[in-house]
């Protein structure tokens, strides 16, 4: 009954965090004539109610496509859908056909608010909730836990802030994992499913999925496991026909994302626009991305762990932000959920991770007037988790689980040693140095020949971060050793 209490206290908490993080701007406030994310996300509820279901996604007289058309899988057009019916309960002109473009007012801004409360709290925080209840460890502990992970500020501050619904995308891809986390495969793999028709940005964690499951059926083939990936295989076909059943006839969608870290990182020293022709570069992308996260994915196909599954997550999420063509700064919210599903075993690097993850948003958040809440909600996270989790204090070679390696190393470099000063040092001088940069690009004024000085040195550090980040994340998981017995538990 204690436990229960402390949970429904951390979850009051949360919701407290999230309602005065939403009284803060949105994407795009009063900024016409596009607003933001927060119109888009208006107009397909205008949209998807006024016009028939073929209309969606094809441009017409009453859906002008270069106006925020909608470019995400059905399932995104479906929950616009539900919130427009409630739109038009409350206020038809919220959503009035070609009438209601650029609306705003304090009570449309309540009431779209709370679609992301209320769909925060539906999807993606009972997933988390549940994943940490059938953690291992004291139940102090796992309070302590829930309460750092849903405080991390890179969705707080995307969803309830910016305004988004990646809790959706996100939390049902968390299903997916507790599915196979519960031997219910055939759940988990139509709970990604339903993660990947609503965001197609869960690719990123489609290889994790595909690798785990495939390894697992090879490695019962003797036991049912060809007939076990026959099911899953006819599951994910039902499960997309069911969500793309009124498109089968025509469908055209488009994706429109920004060039990613590394490739944004290299243009300061090289224009690679200037020398490479797209499709050049595109193929670039391609191998750099493929060599990136070929190695996580052999080693889940071989090994189909749990604990390698969640840092094949990280790994191939990390690799696809990082090296992909074409990617958006709040994709790396991809990879930071499966970080916080770590959070427990690795407090120090993970909560490292968590915070560069939010840092690399800040020329976003910075446009979007979201400075206080960034600066609130980042150095809450960061006092709870080293008071929580001892987040500073486990900087061991054992805490970071470099045992393996570090044995290995000292078979050439026999006095090779990992140092806790030289980790605490760079935590803390990375953390300095995101801090200073936050503050000079809110006080200083960028020369006039550089004016993207800040957002290109924000995205530089970032960058530098997440390479060592994604080679840590590698090292762990290509070091476990090879299972004997299928896991079923979170380690």
């Amino acid at each position: 009954m204690e436990r229960w209490s402390l949970i429904a206290v951390v979850l009051i908490v949360n919701l407290t965090v999230r309602w005065a993080v939403s009284l803060n701007p949105y994407s795009g406030a009063s900024k016409p004539p596009m607003y933001g994310d927060y119109e888009a996300q208006r107009h397909w509820q205008e949209i998807t109610l006024n016009l028939p279901i073929h209309q969606w996604y094809f441009n017409t007289s009453n859906n002008d496509l270069k106006y925020w058309g909608l470019d995400y899988p059905p399932l995104t057009a479906y929950h616009s859908l539900l919130c427009a019916y409630v739109a038009e309960s409350i206020n038809p002109k919220w959503i009035a056909l070609r009438m209601s473009r650029g609306y705003e007012s304090l009570e449309h801004k309540l009431f779209m608010r709370a679609t992301v409360l209320a769909a925060d709290f539906s999807v993606y925080i009972p997933a988390i909730l549940y994943y940490i209840l059938h953690c291992e460890g004291p139940k102090t502990m796992k309070v302590s836990y829930l309460l750092c992970a849903l405080l991390y500020p890179g969705l707080l501050l995307i969803d309830h802030g910016h305004f988004q619904y990646n809790c959706i995308s996100l939390g049902l891809a968390l299903w997916g994992l507790l599915g196979l986390l519960k031997g219910r495969v055939l759940l988990g793999s139509m709970a990604f499913c339903l993660a990947l028709n609503y965001k197609q940005m869960e690719l990123y964690h489609a290889l994790p999925f595909f690798c785990y499951l495939l390894g697992s059926c090879l490695k019962d083939l003797s036991s049912g496991g060809l007939t076990r990936l026959i099911k899953i295989a006819l599951v994910v076909l039902i499960s997309f026909a069911c969500c793309w059943l009124p498109f089968l006839t025509s469908f055209q969608q488009s994706l429109q994302d920004k060039v990613g870290n590394v490739w944004c990182s290299l243009s300061i020293i090289l224009k690679v626009k200037r020398i490479l022709s797209q499709q050049t570069q595109i193929w670039l992308s391609f191998a750099a991305t493929l060599l990136t996260l070929l190695p996580t994915c052999m080693k889940l196909t071989m090994n189909p762990t749990i604990k390698g599954f969640k840092f094949a997550l990280v790994n191939c999420s990390l690799s696809f932000f990082l090296f992909s063509f074409q990617v958006h700064e709040k994709s790396i919210l991809l990879a930071a959920i499966p970080v916080i599903l770590i959070l427990h075993e690795l407090p120090f690097m993970t909560t490292w991770f968590l915070l560069v993850s939010t840092f690399s948003m800040f020329p976003l958040l910075l446009k979007d007037g979201l400075l206080l809440p960034y600066i609130v909600s980042s150095l809450t996270f960061l006092l709870v988790t080293i008071k929580l989790l001892s987040a500073f204090e486990k900087v061991s070679v054992e805490d970071l689980q470099l045992q393996p390696v570090l044995q290995s190393l000292r078979r050439y470099i026999p006095h090779f040693a990992i140092s806790s000063y030289v980790a605490k040092l760079s935590f803390l001088l990375s953390v300095i140095a995101m801090a200073s940069l936050s503050l000079i690009s809110v006080t200083l004024v960028p020369p006039p020949q550089l004016p993207d000085l800040f957002p290109v040195l924000v995205s530089l550090i970032s960058c530098f971060h997440f390479l060592i980040f994604l080679v840590y994340f590698n090292i762990l998981h290509l070091s476990e050793p090879v299972f004997k017995k299928h896991q079923r538990k979170v380690k």
